[in-house]
């Protein structure tokens, strides 16, 4: 979950790979998951579907005990405003959401108003953006 994100835990990430266009999400979730590699597109075990993940430079180390690296995943689940946008998410967001305009290599992330389904900022005024009724 996203509040359980140390930074440090992030501090190997070169990339972001994302498998579908962010700008028509308003959120994503994110997690740590333990993975067998450092690179390339992980499994997804989950209900919903992965739409982005973390690359890790060379220097990632694997756990000693298990052989893994921790990368982050990011993911929605059918029930996830996208998907059903009157639905329970259609305002506020689940714990582990964030904005992925707020994502970066080494970069946690945060909600904001745009990733909580309230109205929108004034910078988001000013760009043009709306958000979809809730």
């Amino acid at each position: 979950m996203s509040a359980l994100i140390e930074p440090g835990q992030l501090a190997h990430e070169n990339d972001l790979v994302w498998l579908e266009d962010t700008d028509a999400l308003e959120y994503v979730r994110q997690s740590l998951d333990r993975l067998p590699t450092r690179r390339g597109k992980p499994a997804y075990h989950r209900d919903g579907r992965m739409v982005g993940y973390a690359v890790l430079g060379p220097t990632a180390r694997s756990s000693r005990a298990s052989g893994t690296f921790l990368r982050r995943v990011f993911w929605l689940l059918p029930h996830d405003r996208d998907g059903q946008p009157d639905g329970l998410y259609a305002s506020g967001a689940p714990s582990e959401a964030v904005d992925p305009r707020t994502l970066a290599p080494r970069v946690k992330g945060y909600k904001t108003q745009r990733s909580e389904g309230g109205p929108p900022s004034d910078a988001m005024r000013e760009l043009g953006m709306t958000l979809p009724k809730a």
